[in-house]
């Protein structure tokens, strides 16, 4: 493998110069355009002696921005890595510390954040605001700094060359995992697959294929419904751009239904990423809202839904798929630490399913021993990826090592999802086992509890955690948005003893206005065990 992702991208540049490469709203900016864009902030990185390999942060909304800060970090040599812009200033702190940042891309709504914690920050060589009327005199504005850089010359890179996701902290401290470009490039392999071809190894290959595909008619044009910081969004972009395809991103802070189709009809969205129910349920309200009015929206541009991240419903699924036969739903188990664990392609509505996934080319589920589980024994085990790999978490070797040991002399992702292997080689989620809850000596995995929940039409959303209980150790206890408040505790109870082991039945029912989720859609597990405990006197 010879790629890195800035020369490849270049390279499309040079090929398909007119070509769409990133939509916001009234921004429709070529590749050619997009191109001279980070080459121009490439040279301000240029200009303030950064390393190769130094860290640059991007604490941006989705949008132009940041696809060509990224791009620009990538030709340069430095390593862009996300930062979720609802963190507070010590949380921001934390992990601007935890990552050395060298530079930082951040939106203006951060401002204040950014000026309490900069001067703990003394490795910060570069502050880059985007958007916002004034700019501090500690900042660059991300239009001036185009406007007043030339181009820097293009330089040779390495496929070693690295992109680093941030885990999302659901249960503990994010950490960076370490993708070296040609591990990424490499997970692709499904991508390419469903364009009949294979992962292109050089520039040759590459531009032999994103001519291929342009003659095809396929190329793609996805729509980041979900934060490009988070990896569901984010990997897919590096995917669309990898084949010359085009971003297409919202100017809505908010997300909103309506928005996504209304883009979808205007720029002919082939591809939609989203992270499980946290979206796919607006959009649903947002097509039978139009559907009754008599104004339903076109979709027979999209071709496929991608979600990652979270348990997606079997219900919302099948309603999704009613409103176009063509589309196709792909359910895809992946983490920041690996890449094509499992995945289900769905088209039909009648066999949606939840949690249900097919293992991935390089998966298998293991015991604590390392062993495969027998499929249909019941066994639990967890989730083992042995292909293309990052090499570790930034910092930390101990923890690299929990998470991607070497078993019988193969290196392997175990980030800690536990499944079962059914007997026809399938597998279902059981969930992450560091959200695992303890009950009378039973393991209960929120996920599970949660999809039985949401089979009730009066739950909108909800989260399950464990709160501490004298006699049950911990007792399930499930944090819930409603949609018919008239509805009783007992009644919803019920409906999971319905679907579920009695054990697993939640013990306690706490009602909220509206559940609290991370901004790339994944459930806030500290969040939901705070309102728990306080709405208990735990």
């Amino acid at each position: 493998m010879e790629l890195d992702f800035a020369s490849a991208w270049e390279a499309i540049s040079d090929e398909i110069p007119e070509s769409d490469a990133l939509i916001s709203g009234e921004i429709r900016r070529s590749w050619g355009a997009y191109e001279d864009r980070a080459a121009r902030i490439s040279a301000a990185l240029l200009a303030a002696d950064l390393p190769v390999g130094a860290n640059v942060g991007l604490a941006l909304y989705n949008g132009p921005e940041y696809s060509e800060a990224q791009f620009a970090a990538f030709k340069q040599r430095v390593t862009p890595f996300n930062v979720n812009f609802r963190y507070a200033a010590k949380e921001l702190l934390s992990l601007l510390e935890d990552a050395d940042a060298a530079a930082l891309f951040f939106d203006s709504t951060l401002v204040e954040a950014i000026d309490e914690i900069r001067g703990n920050l003394p490795k910060l060589r570069l502050l880059v605001q985007v958007g916002g009327a004034t700019i501090p005199d500690w900042a660059e504005s991300y239009e001036a700094l185009i406007g007043r850089h030339a181009p820097a010359p293009r330089i040779k890179r390495s496929p070693n060359d690295l992109w680093m996701l941030f885990t999302g902290g659901t249960t503990g401290n994010p950490k960076g995992v370490m993708w070296p470009h040609a591990s990424m490039i490499q997970t692709m392999k499904a991508t390419y697959a469903g364009l009949k071809q294979s992962v292109p190894r050089n520039l040759a290959e590459l531009l032999e294929s994103v001519r291929q595909i342009a003659a095809s008619g396929r190329v793609t044009r996805q729509l980041a419904a979900a934060p490009l910081m988070h990896g569901t969004s984010g990997i897919a972009a590096l995917t669309t751009h990898l084949t010359g395809g085009a971003i297409i991103t919202l100017e809505e802070r908010s997300f909103s239904g309506d928005a996504l189709f209304s883009s979808v009809e205007r720029y002919g969205a082939t591809h939609l990423t989203i992270v499980g129910d946290a979206f796919s349920r607006p959009m649903l309200e947002a097509l039978e809202s139009a559907r009754d009015r008599g104004e339903p929206y076109d979709l027979s541009s999209i071709f496929l839904v991608l979600s990652s991240g979270v348990m997606w419903s079997a219900p919302i699924k099948q309603a999704l798929l009613s409103f176009n036969p063509r589309m196709r739903l792909m359910d895809s188990l992946g983490s920041s630490e690996g890449v094509g664990f499992a995945a289900k392609l769905e088209s039909d509505p009648n066999e949606a399913t939840t949690a249900r996934f097919n293992l991935g080319e390089f998966t298998k589920v293991i015991d604590e021993d390392g062993k495969e589980v027998a499929p249909g024994s019941g066994e639990r085990g967890r989730l083992a990826l042995g292909g293309p790999l990052p090499i570790g978490y930034y910092k930390d070797p101990e923890k690299s090592q929990e998470t991607w040991p070497t078993i019988d002399g193969r290196r392997y992702s175990i980030p800690g999802d536990f499944a079962t292997v059914e007997a026809d080689g399938t597998i279902t989620l059981l969930g992450r086992g560091s959200a695992c809850i303890n009950s009378g000596g039973e393991k209960i995995y929120p996920e599970e509890v949660e999809e039985a929940l949401k089979l009730h039409e009066a739950v909108s959303d909800c989260n399950v955690v464990g709160v501490a209980d004298k006699r049950w150790g911990q007792a399930i206890t499930a944090v819930v948005q409603l949609a018919d408040l008239g509805v009783e505790d007992a009644t919803l109870i019920q409906s999971v003893k319905e679907n579920l082991a009695g054990y697993k039945a939640p013990k306690h029912i706490v009602r909220v206005d509206r559940l609290e989720r991370q901004a790339n859609g994944k459930s806030d597990y500290r969040w939901a065990a705070r309102i728990a405990e306080e709405a208990l006197g735990s």
